[in-house]
């Protein structure tokens, strides 16, 4: 295991209270230049409920296996997947970078091994296996979900946040981020950024000093066979738009959301919207589609053709794309 380019992340916190002041977590060495991955929430004050700028920690320290710890600068951080670039200087410590791997092919079943410094103990390992890939998750860090979260049984618990998710081959598909747990302790669900998501986070941050993910400014609903046979749709699968955010890129570009609430087996529906089944050349069959289409494949201030369903009518709707907001009004 490639134990040497994880890392444990120390941050503090000066105006904290002294029972907030120090955060830990774990992170991994991903160049010889001195950038290491981490979480955000474990090097700023970052919540879903937080109001304005998140705070940055004051001093933030790397520490390595060999039990040296030096000082590391924040780059920046991506709130809405949870991600922070750290750089530590290349001349202060031997590095040891680990190799990222592709977590679009991550499959189910696939063995998996979280590395970190859970509860302080560093460089300690947990084995599990992807029990889901894609899944749409609650962001620590913002109000957005987390799209493609990768889904294991390999315990994650306080102090592995941050730290990196291998799979039998050594690579890093993810970063190990949160649990789902009824007791709060490591039994439970646990839940890793995708890599492929992270990369697209370190690259921006390390040119830019910032994140930008497009926006439309909808919020859309999965069409299925059993809604699309109620309501008469002439497609089995797309984003039913429910709501339009006003004055949004998808007002102005004229989509229009749902106009009646109904149930369907137990479950709301909003129904009239136009159905998005297809944006630029990429297919859309649901709502976690739409949003990983726009967030993962195109940038702000980009024209897109949106391919619609109106009245039974097939239809294409050319989107200018906005930036996405830090507290949305609607999801995208």
């Amino acid at each position: 295991m490639r134990s040497g380019g994880v890392v444990t992340i120390y941050a503090y916190f000066d105006e904290r209270p002294a029972t907030e002041h120090a955060a830990q977590g774990s992170g991994f060495v991903v160049s010889r230049e001195g950038y290491v991955l981490t979480s955000a929430h474990v090097v700023t004050t970052a919540g879903p409920d937080e109001q304005g700028e998140p705070e940055v920690a004051d001093r933030v320290y790397v520490g390595f296996r060999d039990g040296d710890r030096v000082e590391a600068a924040v780059i920046g951080w991506d709130l809405f997947d949870d991600v922070a670039v750290l750089k530590v200087d290349p001349d202060a410590h031997e590095l040891d970078p680990v190799p990222l791997g592709d977590s679009s092919r991550v499959v189910v079943g696939e063995p998996v091994a979280a590395l970190g410094s859970p509860f302080g103990n560093e460089s300690s390992l947990s084995v599990g296996v992807v029990s889901a890939t894609r899944r749409s998750i609650s962001s620590l860090t913002s109000r957005y979900n987390v799209g493609d979260a990768l889904q294991t049984d390999a315990p994650i618990t306080h102090g592995n946040s941050g730290g990196p998710l291998f799979d039998a081959r050594g690579r890093v598909i993810g970063i190990n981020a949160q649990i789902r747990s009824e007791s709060g302790q490591s039994e439970g669900v646990g839940f890793a950024i995708p890599i492929n998501a992270a990369k697209r986070s370190l690259g921006q941050l390390v040119r830019n000093g910032r994140v930008a993910y497009a926006y439309v400014g909808i919020n859309a609903e999965d069409l299925t066979p059993t809604i699309a046979k109620r309501f008469g749709y002439p497609v089995q699968r797309g984003a039913v738009i429910a709501s339009v955010v006003p004055k949004g890129p998808g007002e102005e570009a004229g989509l229009r959301g749902g106009s009646d609430q109904r149930q369907v087996n137990g479950l709301p529906v909003r129904v009239g919207g136009d159905v998005v089944v297809k944006i630029g050349d990429r297919e859309v069959e649901s709502a976690d589609d739409l949003v990983r289409v726009v967030s993962e494949r195109l940038a702000p201030g980009q024209v897109v053709r949106f391919t619609i369903l109106r009245d039974g009518r097939r239809m294409v709707v050319p989107v200018q794309l906005g930036e996405r907001p830090r507290r949305p009004e609607v999801e995208d």
